[in-house]
């Protein structure tokens, strides 16, 4: 084994993650719980069992493809759990895993905080570029 990869497999044996090491694999959670879709799929789903087609009226913008990418990287991160009723067309159920639930209020709170400020940012971004146009 080369120098990288052991140390590649030290770095990912150790108890303390560092979200600041390039090799440190909490990156990959946190792009997964940084993306828009998925702080808006976690907030609908903190209520209960949802349907694809439900999930994807309620997400303004989502498309088909993008919301089949979204809920499948949060079932293989143990985030959302995914159940297929035998029926004809199948239904399709999501829900937050134990896991997925410890996301939820911190997920609306960023939720939250956006919707509560985006008029401070609007007025920022419109000072910033008409600075830079100059």
């Amino acid at each position: 084994m080369d120098t990288i990869e052991t140390t590649q497999t030290e770095t990912l044996a150790k108890p303390h993650a560092c979200a600041f090491s390039a090799i440190c694999p909490t990156r990959l959670v946190l792009n997964r719980i940084a993306d828009k879709w998925t702080v808006l799929v976690v907030i609908l789903l903190q209520d209960g069992t949802k349907r694809f087609s439900h999930l994807q009226r309620e997400i303004d913008g989502i498309s088909q493809k993008m919301l089949t990418q979204t809920l499948r990287g949060l079932e293989r991160d143990g985030l959302v759990t995914r159940k297929v009723h035998a029926t004809v067309p199948p239904k399709v159920e999501y829900s937050l895993t134990p896991l997925g639930y410890t996301l939820k209020d911190m997920l609306y709170a960023i939720k939250t905080w956006s919707e509560a400020n985006i008029d401070a940012v609007l007025s920022a971004q419109k000072s910033y570029d008409a600075l830079s146009e100059k």
